[in-house]
């Protein structure tokens, strides 16, 4: 895993886009983008309290009936054990009506940025010197509350940082998210998995190093279940993770902070409370990665328990004590 993080000599952050293939698929894809593109432009129409409102109103509604809550419900029961079934499922419901929320202000991040009544950051003074007295700086956060916004504080501060992403099947799709999450991200977004136009895993990888290296930032929603990743504790049982923000921090002696941006009350108002994790700094590398990437999950977790009904329940994976399973 450590050759991940050695990165070619003045790697670009930024990737040319890559030529779409042509034939059905295509035309099937450009089908589909046409569609949201409109979809997208009328939904703007409306006053961001009424467009929010109503697609978290019906995911409250529709939630509970997908077979992702099943799952959710699952997790719920490994997590909160103590818990009975109607409170674990007026958690699940919650849940929904909040993803339904973080959906729908994706179309509108520019406005929620303008306003700063809507983004409050706990301490920002503080923050604000901390991070640019920092070399260089890795930042995560965890599918809590809108994590989306989670890159605010770095952005709003000045430092650009770049972000990884899982790049969606259709790439005129995929290109529109860019451009909507853009004012997020100044030195553009990554994509991870599948060779797109937004690059590939491994490119990622190089290229993030190279961009901390030079005194940037990044940033990873990193709670995500990596089939090839390590395992740390979670929420009463083990999961696989990605070692990659910690590999990097670690790698480059880079600070890390985590975000989270925390819904305030039933609409598009929220807090973002930032926390540092020490660096370990052993002789042994692997160890340090493994070390720092438990310590985020620790702080992810006290948070879940926090606000579990802001975050997304249904895309837990566990293993066994082992780690050599996988589980739900």
């Amino acid at each position: 895993m450590d050759q991940v993080v050695s990165p070619p000599p003045e790697a670009p952050v930024t990737q040319p886009p890559k030529p779409v293939a042509g034939g059905v698929r295509d035309i099937k894809h450009r089908i589909e983008f046409a569609f949201l593109w409109v979809a997208i432009k009328l939904f703007r129409l409306l006053p961001m309290r009424v467009g929010v409102g109503s697609v978290a109103a019906i995911c409250r509604l529709v939630g509970p009936w997908l077979r992702q809550n099943r799952r959710a419900m699952q997790n719920l029961a490994v997590a909160f054990p103590d818990y009975d079934d109607a409170r674990r499922k007026a958690i699940a419901r919650d849940m929904w009506a909040n993803m339904g929320r973080v959906f729908a202000e994706t179309f509108y991040i520019d406005r929620i940025i303008a306003d700063p009544s809507l983004l409050e950051i706990a301490d920002e003074a503080q923050w604000h010197v901390r991070m640019h007295q920092a070399r260089s700086q890795v930042g995560v956060t965890a599918h809590l509350g809108n994590w989306e916004l989670a890159i605010w504080p770095m952005t709003k501060f000045g430092l650009a940082p770049a972000g990884v992403y899982r790049p969606l099947v259709n790439p005129y799709l995929d290109r529109l998210l860019r451009e909507q999450r853009a004012p997020l991200y100044p030195s553009g977004l990554l994509g991870k998995g599948a060779e797109t136009e937004a690059g590939s895993g491994h490119k990622t990888a190089r290229l993030l190093v190279d961009h901390v290296r030079h005194s940037g930032a990044i940033g990873f929603v990193s709670d995500h279940f990596e089939r090839r990743g390590i395992v740390v504790p979670f929420l009463g049982r083990h999961t696989r993770v990605t070692p990659i923000p910690a590999m990097i921090a670690r790698h480059l002696g880079a600070s890390v902070w985590m975000g989270r941006c925390l819904r305030v009350g039933a609409e598009s108002r929220f807090r973002l409370d930032l926390t540092e994790v020490p660096l370990p700094k052993t002789a042994s590398r692997t160890a340090d990665t493994a070390a720092l990437t438990a310590a985020m999950f620790a702080v992810f977790e006290s948070w879940i328990r926090e606000n579990p009904e802001q975050w997304m329940w249904w895309n837990t994976r566990w293993v066994n004590e082992t780690g050599s399973k996988r589980e739900g």
